[in-house]
């Protein structure tokens, strides 16, 4: 047993009532993607409303109740985007790219739609498991090894309690397994899928079975499942609102990211301040 998770105060607290979602909200591109101008706030809300529209359509048309996509945009997935027309093609399929880079929200500060704030999906995974908590909505936890899964599950099921797992799997399977795993989804009858197979997988994996699952909304995710679990450490606040929660992760894990960064942030930085307008265009 791992030590206890450390959830911020924010979290454990009662949350507001949400009785409606962003229905209308701003998008731009940035880096070359089209991204949502959505607050972390904003994006629960959304979520809630989208899983509890699913659910009437499941039942009523289940051939046509596939989830939303929603990925999430870096300097990492910027600088794959730019570098790769498949990838950059994958993205092109979400229903919603969110900002999980805080140079993507100073960049979008020179637009007309700023964006209000870093939806970090370690962030998101907390506010959602918060309103899902208090609205009944049951997640799927897909990917990471299966004691990182496993604990994730039961770290977060303990900080939030009547969340619903409703079902998980490790993230270690070949393609051929795919329909199988989708079956094993729809029976546990999730709202929301998260998939943390890490890029470019968990975006294939997404846009390739998006039309055999059914739920709400199926959400990348990364590396979340470590976060939860406290094998992977968080930057310091200072460094999360500075933008260089990048070069914490650099100073942990030097061999495996050097050559990753060395790479993507400055291809990153040129897509985000030559590919970046107000108004959003075809991918």
């Amino acid at each position: 047993m791992g030590a206890a998770l450390s959830i911020p105060a924010s979290y454990r607290a009662a949350p507001k009532a949400l009785s409606a979602a962003n229905d209308c909200y701003s998008e731009i591109m940035l880096g070359g993607l089209t991204t949502a101008c959505l607050s972390r706030d904003g994006l629960a809300r959304m979520m809630l409303q989208d899983c509890l529209m699913a659910r009437d359509s499941v039942q009523s048309q289940p051939n046509l109740a596939h989830p939303k996509l929603i990925f999430a945009s870096n300097g990492h997935v910027i600088a794959m985007a730019a570098r790769d027309a498949a990838f950059r093609a994958l993205l092109g399929q979400a229903d919603v790219i969110h900002a999980d880079g805080q140079a993507m929200v100073f960049v979008s500060r020179l637009t007309r739609a700023p964006i209000p704030e870093r939806s970090a999906t370690t962030d998101f995974l907390h506010d959602a498991a918060k309103v899902a908590a208090q609205h009944g909505l049951r997640f799927f936890l897909l990917g990471a090894t299966e004691e990182a899964n496993a604990e994730a599950a039961r770290r977060l099921v303990r900080a939030y309690p009547g969340l619903k797992i409703v079902g998980r799997r490790h993230g270690y399977f070949s393609r051929d397994e795919e329909n199988e795993i989708c079956d094993e989804i729809n029976l546990a009858q999730p709202d929301v899928i998260w998939v943390g197979l890490s890029a470019p997988l968990e975006y294939e994996f997404s846009v390739r079975n998006k039309s055999r699952l059914r739920a709400g909304w199926l959400v990348t995710c990364g590396g979340c499942y470590n976060y939860v679990t406290g094998a992977y450490k968080r930057a310091p606040r200072w460094m999360q609102a500075c933008g260089l929660e990048w070069l914490f992760r650099l100073a942990h894990e030097p061999q495996r990211l050097f050559w990753r960064y060395a790479v993507s942030n400055p291809l990153a930085i040129l897509m985000l301040l030559t590919r970046t307008r107000s108004v959003p265009a075809t991918l």
